[in-house]
């Protein structure tokens, strides 16, 4: 039986597949998502193996190479393009830091993505870069007509998120990509949200960075991040080590020569527990299959949402269909969400507190494709008057 029919078929298999399931509901993949058994185990035995024998070098270069391809095979690049990297604002800085602005350029991003993906950006004013933002009319919603008529001929750079961390509006990669790669305008994309859950690739990206801790089920600070080879001169790594550059012997040479690949990104020791995790997180999440995987959540969020609604609860932003993920977040026009938020608690059940720019408290569910629409059930009824 294939692995997410399986999953779902049978409570005690996924109940031991997803530990979190005996004692919880467990929706908030969005903000910090609880472990597989799969991934917690790689994370355990790659530590025990440490503590009982000697490191094994070629192990650990293998270790590496594997996570890379099964990296590179989830968003569609190559192992030469990916770097091992976490979290998800290194590599974003990584790549803010290491192109050779010119006085004068321009770079649009969006004021109300998660900060990681806008202080790197607005760090740039420094270098003479005019920081401009995205406008929506709802929270998210950055289509490719508003990405086109918000650029300017100065515009060398255009940096989104794949989803909003709040609204959960997701936005059409590929259009905005292909609409940017026809201007000559680079495109670096925070993927954290949809990755892993939904189809994320980089045909038309030119840098993704995301850590591995929320949809892709894996461990906090390590991620993948992707820097397109043939902008590997253009984004000059800003972190140098041992291991990035070339050293023969491990004796340093009197000129600096990166080496041809994405580990011209990684300076240094990684961090290899996490990276154990994290393969193992792509490689259920592979097994499973991405595309049925974003099936199901939007099943869940369906039923979650209509439910929601018959609450009197207000969604926010509320994307059309090709836009949706899985991130549902919500207010009520007379309940104290607060103390909804604690009931929740009180009751096993995961979401995530959040507020909007002007205050307003909100309660964000972000369920993955394990959750169950008796789970759906039991949230909507701890959630009536």
């Amino acid at each position: 039986m294939d692995f997410l029919p399986s999953i779902l078929a049978d409570e005690e298999t996924r109940r031991n597949a997803f530990p979190i399931c005996e004692n919880k509901i467990f929706m908030a993949h969005a903000a910090v998502t609880t472990l597989p058994r799969a991934v917690a185990d790689a994370v355990v035995n790659f530590s025990r193996a440490a503590s009982t024998g000697a490191p094994d070098f070629n192990e650990t270069l293998k270790l590496i190479q594997q996570t890379r391809e099964v990296a590179a095979r989830l968003i569609h690049a190559t192992p030469e393009e990916v770097a091992l990297l976490g979290p998800t604002s290194l590599g974003l800085s990584l790549v803010a830091n290491g192109i050779d602005w010119r006085e004068g350029d321009e770079v649009l991003c969006y004021l109300d993505d998660y900060p990681a993906n806008v202080y790197p950006w607005l760090n740039l004013r420094a270098r003479g870069v005019t920081v401009r933002f995205f406008e929506p009319p709802v929270p998210g919603a950055i289509t490719p007509e508003l990405v086109e008529e918000t650029l300017s001929p100065k515009t060398r750079l255009v940096a989104l998120a794949s989803c909003h961390f709040v609204s959960g509006y997701r936005i059409d990669i590929a259009g905005i990509g292909q609409l940017l790669r026809g201007r000559g305008i680079l495109f670096s994309l925070d993927a954290i949200q949809t990755l892993g859950a939904f189809p994320t690739t980089i045909e038309h990206v030119d840098f993704l960075s995301a850590d591995a801790h929320k949809w892709l089920l894996g461990p906090l600070a390590i991620g993948i991040v992707f820097v397109r080879k043939d902008h590997f001169e253009l984004c000059r790594p800003t972190l140098l080590g041992s291991w990035n550059i070339k050293a023969p012997g491990f004796m340093a040479q009197p000129e600096i020569e990166f080496l041809p690949t994405a580990q011209r990104y990684e300076p240094g020791a990684l961090n290899l527990p996490g990276i154990a995790g994290m393969k193992a997180a792509i490689e259920l999440l592979l097994e499973a299959g991405i595309e049925h995987i974003a099936g199901r959540i939007l099943s869940i969020r369906e039923r979650l949402v209509r439910g929601l609604e018959e609450l009197g609860f207000q969604m926010l932003g509320a994307p059309p269909d090709s836009a949706r993920s899985g991130i549902v977040t919500v207010s009520h026009p007379t309940r104290d969400v607060t103390a909804l938020f604690e009931r929740l608690g009180r009751e096993n059940i995961v979401c995530s507190p959040r507020e909007d720019r002007a205050g307003t408290k909100l309660l964000r569910f972000s369920p993955h494709f394990y959750n169950t629409e008796a789970e759906v059930d039991r949230v909507l009824e701890a959630l009536k008057d």
